[in-house]
């Protein structure tokens, strides 16, 4: 396939490998191992004992991906939430405190599956992998720069089967699209735009923080939902989704689906870390949330013979010039990677919009007209949960593992620093800091509440 060890990232966290990047990224599995992992099933026929934390909302979803596996151990902070996933289960045993669960339950979990909001995602999975368990955690990676770079040292160490949930990454569409921008078909790429409709109709940006208690709901334990992030009143605008975009729990539009629609590009290009971050414009950018809309230029440098790359992010309903379009649709959520000798446009999940007609598009139609992709040579699992699965058996590696997945969520969470300093960054990767802005740092590495660390 290409790119078979060569023009390896340049800008990489100093505890990942030229050689763990590469092969979180793929770029070592060749034809052979391909057809060898197409779907394959295990040859170990039992079944994996899974634990979840987050059993309801998308941990739900977690769990039917993983169907047919043993369930022995659900954590929720909210019983009402997660309550068709105990009904599922009766026999599994429940938790409120994860801490408590991996505790009691070390000897008999094989696997964690970790679906909670943002700010958890790392105290948890981190905690899991030390005992040396297989973990499957949502995206985003993480909430903040310093626990994606924790976290994918814990996995190395650790050498645990990873998979963050960017189910889009084991699409159809998404492996040939890489496959098609490795092959060459749209030429050097210099230039890519991502966009998403998210917040808005979605969830509140731009606010500031509630200033009333409310009463706590029945069944949720609002101190644990807290864990790690400072104590604050509840208030129903945090609980259930909309957490998102406030700081001390969320990511924001950018950590939440940029994560899907910037997969692609990130991917096929192979671009590791960024090298300057800049706001374009914003409204309502404030430190409790993210802003209301924002444009963000995130810049990577040239990769051996690869050219640099600029990524244009647009959320809030904003999206790239219509002329990039070239007369097509506008979906709410995608991106244009934009060659030399053309565009490859993604709808919603980075390539995965095949009920919308194509898995993607290259542009301009009338110049592709009859284009043959090139031979697969990225596996083709059933799914993104049964690539997990059989790795957590030793057969394969999850392509999304977290050597991939931590440099992935690094990248746009520095794009959500650049909001919050208010000014262009230059982003030294080595030492994990801005080089023109020593306060950056409360925002790198996060502070934990008594009684939760990594």
């Amino acid at each position: 396939m290409a790119n078979d060890g060569v023009n390896i990232p340049s800008m990489l966290p100093s505890n990942i490998s030229r050689r763990q990047f590469i092969a979180g990224s793929a770029a070592l599995v060749t034809a052979s191992a391909f057809a060898q992992q197409e779907d394959r099933i295990s040859p170990r026929i039992d079944k994996l004992n899974i634990a979840v934390v987050g059993a309801g909302g998308r941990g739900a979803e977690d769990i039917r991906g993983c169907e047919g596996q043993n369930f022995i151990a659900l954590c929720d902070v909210d019983d009402e939430r997660a309550a068709d996933s105990y009904k599922k289960f009766p026999n599994a045993k429940r938790y409120k405190d994860w801490r408590k669960m991996l505790e009691a339950e070390n000897k008999n979990i094989e696997a964690v599956i970790v679906a909670t909001p943002d700010h958890h995602h790392a105290i948890v999975s981190i905690n899991a992998m030390k005992l040396g368990k297989h973990v499957y955690c949502e995206k985003p990676l993480t909430r903040t720069i310093f626990e994606a770079r924790q976290i994918a040292k814990t996995a190395a160490e650790m050498k645990v089967a990873t998979q963050m949930g960017t189910q889009g990454h084991a699409f159809e569409g998404t492996r040939q699209a890489v496959e098609v921008i490795r092959a060459g078909a749209i030429g050097d790429v210099k230039e890519v735009h991502v966009w998403s409709d998210r917040p808005g109709s979605w969830w509140r940006q731009g606010i500031d923080r509630p200033t009333d208690e409310q009463p706590i709901p029945p069944g949720l334990d609002w101190d644990l939902w807290l864990g790690p992030s400072p104590m604050r009143p509840y208030n129903r605008a945090y609980v259930p989704f909309t957490w998102r975009g406030f700081w001390d729990f969320g990511t924001g539009p950018i950590g939440d689906m940029g994560i899907h629609n910037f997969d692609t590009a990130f991917w096929a290009l192979e671009l590791g870390l960024p090298i300057t971050i800049q706001v374009l414009d914003a409204e309502g950018v404030n430190q409790e949330t993210g802003p209301k809309w924002s444009i963000i230029e995130i810049n990577f440098p040239a990769r051996g013979a690869k050219p640099p790359v600029k990524l244009t992010w647009y959320d809030g309903l904003k999206k790239p010039a219509r002329e990039l379009f070239q007369g097509e649709k506008i979906p709410t959520n995608g991106s244009l990677i934009i060659g030399q000798k053309g565009t490859l446009f993604t709808r919603t999940w980075h390539g995965g919009g095949e009920a919308e007609g194509d898995m993607f598009v290259l542009l301009p139609r009338r110049e592709f007209e009859g284009y043959q992709p090139p031979p697969k040579s990225l596996p083709r699992p059933k799914s993104h949960y049964t690539e997990w699965l059989n790795a957590c058996r030793g057969i394969g590696q999850p392509l999304s593992n977290f050597t991939y997945a931590s440099v992935l969520t690094e990248s746009l969470l520095l794009g959500s620093l650049a909001l919050r300093l208010g000014k262009k960054i230059e982003w030294d990767a080595e030492k994990m800091e801005v080089k023109n802005n020593p306060q950056a740092n409360q925002f790198i590495t996060p502070q934990f509440r008594p009684g939760w660390s990594l």
